[in-house]
């Protein structure tokens, strides 16, 4: 394999990786899983990025989009609904049945 394979792979992994301040200010990088459509409302589904939040191992993030009004940028807020948030988990699994392994935690 080539240097620039390598590299197209390397920017492919990084382009699903975003980066989100927490409540401290601090930077968080997210994978970004998949945009879902609920109610006529966008929610990104996002994964921890590798040692990020080590205590949540395997949970996903999931918040909502919304307008920033500036075109290239989004903004993203939390989801304190429980009833959507699962809505719109429970979409995300089906969608996404052969990819993961989900469990439950009850």
């Amino acid at each position: 394999m080539d240097e620039d394979s390598i590299n197209d792979i390397e920017d492919e992994d990084l382009s699903n990786i975003i980066i989100l301040s927490d409540e401290n200010g601090e930077d968080v990088q997210f994978e970004f899983l998949d945009l879902i459509e609920y109610d006529s409302e966008e929610y990104v589904v996002l994964l921890p990025a590798e040692g990020e939040m080590e205590e949540d191992d395997g949970e996903v993030v999931i918040l909502k989009v919304e307008d920033s009004g500036n075109e290239e940028e989004e903004s993203y807020v939390s989801v304190d609904d429980e009833e959507t948030l699962n809505a719109v988990f429970e979409i995300f699994k089906e969608k996404f049945k052969d990819e993961f392994n989900f469990t439950d935690e009850d």
